[in-house]
């Protein structure tokens, strides 16, 4: 049989354990999430054009790219050159499709 000693001592690093854990993981002291490191973007699609707005808010660069999957079969997917976005900036990137479109999507890199 164990010491009560031994038992205590085993149960206080177990807990230490789990505790530290889930703070460790997030990131942050005391389990809060990490900050998005990515531009915000907001897409709108108009018939056959898609724009996108990307406002930086944090400290770090990213590069965004617009990605456009077209309705019809014989018209290609279209993607946008990707644009690097600083700290505090805003960009505006716009691609088409010749009619309707199926799907619209940004990708973030870090800058």
């Amino acid at each position: 049989m164990r010491s009560p000693i031994c038992r205590t001592a085993a149960l206080l690093l177990a807990t230490a354990a789990l505790s530290a854990a889930p703070a460790s993981a997030a990131g942050l002291p005391g389990g809060a999430p990490a900050p998005p490191r990515e531009a915000e973007c907001h897409t709108r699609v108009h018939g056959s054009r898609a724009t996108t707005r990307c406002f930086n808010p944090n400290a770090t660069t990213d590069r965004v790219q617009l990605h456009l999957v077209c309705a019809r079969w014989w018209d290609p997917a279209m993607d946008t050159a990707a644009v690097t976005v600083g700290p505090a900036q805003q960009v505006s990137l716009t691609q088409r499709c010749w009619l309707e479109i199926r799907r619209a999507w940004v990708t973030h890199t870090p800058g």
